[in-house]
């Protein structure tokens, strides 16, 4: 289970992944139509312009004569003191009048060149935007026609964006880009306390889901141990022998789980041994000795019904393997044999060694070493031994004898710092 601290961080930095994405994303959108907006208001602007120049000069187009290509100079370069950086004027059969620039302007000249082919000449005016020197530029090509719809010509310019209105456009475009920054930030803040409010929620249903499979793995283990043993409590022994050995060589919190998993387990398959075999008092035979090791057989069976029990399966197939591979089910050797399983057959046999039975009294616990150590590279892991061999004694003290309340409480801290804390 995470904590809390760790979870509100989590939210915190999925809520500013989140905001950072649609800010980015709805600030493209959002710049994408405002600068189509500032298109159109440019092209609106230049269009005006160049209408109020066509207005008052359709007379002199089409008309030979000096007087006339004056005039229209005359006008197009009074057009220049406004807007307008570049203007070319042709004749209904496309044939250039004229072409006036205000200084500076080779680039613009340069560039209407460059954006020729996209404007062709008809009946409808049409335009190009683009940005020269970081700023935006309109050019434009407008059909000039009289009061009976009659062409009498083009007229073709550039058309830069005045300092006012280009401050305008930028300060529209900086607006609706914070408006949108701080309207998502706005939602991501005001959805943190209602994650936060369901992800509490959602924890407290996992965390009393998790308490519910573990007490009811912890109880089946139990009962199936009560079948061949006088108590239940050899159940919790066992699993902190193997949790605190877990600990020694520093498993993995998620190893630690599997191997209480596991060790709550172990033996579950025995629910589908009979008493006549399970609980015999002598020494078994063959075909009994044969049933009663069905019961790893039996129990990963038992554990591949739910997902949730998958993780106890290496404890559970693979306990009685044996380390110089003379072991059951699989034969397995060495390491091929799974960790956590290597490390339960000490902490079974050992607390079985030490305990008492209906068939035989507890050996001492110097003796239960000794016979380990002569099971070493035989049946145990040398270097799990070795590891075992300095915290058995301490463990030993404290569990062995005790009150099954104890030893309950015991386990119930470990079960509590790997499963929630």
């Amino acid at each position: 289970m995470k904590n809390p601290a760790s979870i509100h961080k989590r939210v915190i930095l999925r809520l500013l992944i989140a905001w950072l994405a649609l800010s980015a994303v709805i600030g493209a959108v959002v710049t994408y139509f405002e600068i189509r907006k500032a298109e159109v208001l440019v092209l609106q602007l230049a269009i005006a312009e160049s209408r109020t120049f066509a207005a008052s000069n359709l007379y002199h187009f089409n008309r030979p004569g000096e007087a006339h290509e004056v005039a229209l100079r005359r006008q197009a370069e009074q057009l220049l003191k406004q807007q307008f950086i570049l203007i070319t004027l042709y004749d209904r059969d496309q044939h250039p009048i004229l072409q006036v620039a205000a200084p500076g302007a080779n680039a613009a000249g340069v560039l209407m060149q460059q954006h020729r082919h996209l404007l062709l000449p008809g009946r409808t005016a049409q335009h190009n935007a683009t940005f020269f020197r970081q700023r935006p530029l309109m050019h434009i090509l407008l059909p000039l026609k009289q009061a009976d719809d009659t062409l009498v010509g083009y007229f073709e310019g550039v058309y830069q964006v005045e300092s006012q209105t280009l401050a305008r456009i930028r300060n529209d475009v900086l607006g609706a880009l914070s408006l949108v920054v701080l309207v998502t930030l706005a939602a991501a803040l005001a959805l943190y306390p209602v994650i936060i409010s369901l992800n509490r929620e959602l924890i407290k249903f996992s965390a009393d889901l998790l308490k519910g499979n573990i007490n009811l793995m912890g109880v089946l283990g139990s009962a199936i141990a009560m079948r061949d043993a006088d108590t239940g409590v050899h159940n919790y022994r066992v699993t902190i022998y193997a949790a605190r050995l877990g600990e020694t060589i520093s498993l993995a919190p998620s190893a630690l789980r599997k191997l209480i998993a596991g060790a709550f387990l172990h033996d579950v398959g025995k629910i589908g041994i009979s008493d006549t075999v399970l609980l015999k008092p002598g020494q078994l035979n063959d075909d009994e000795l044969r049933i009663m090791r069905g019961h790893v057989s039996l129990g990963v069976d038992i554990l591949r019904k739910s997902e949730w029990l998958q993780n106890a399966r290496d404890v559970v197939e693979f306990h009685h393997e044996r380390y110089d591979g003379n072991g059951y089910l699989r034969g397995f050797k060495g390491e091929q044999i799974p960790l956590n399983a290597r490390i339960f057959a000490i902490a079974d046999v050992f607390d079985a060694l030490v305990s008492k039975r209906p068939y035989k009294e507890p050996w001492p616990f110097d003796e239960a070493l000794q016979r380990l150590e002569r099971e070493r590279g035989k049946h145990f892991d040398p270097a799990l031994l070795d590891a075992f061999a300095g915290i058995a004694h301490t463990v030993y003290t404290q569990i062995n004898g005790a009150d099954e309340a104890i030893v309950a409480r015991l386990l119930d801290e470990l079960v509590k710092k790997y499963f929630f804390d």
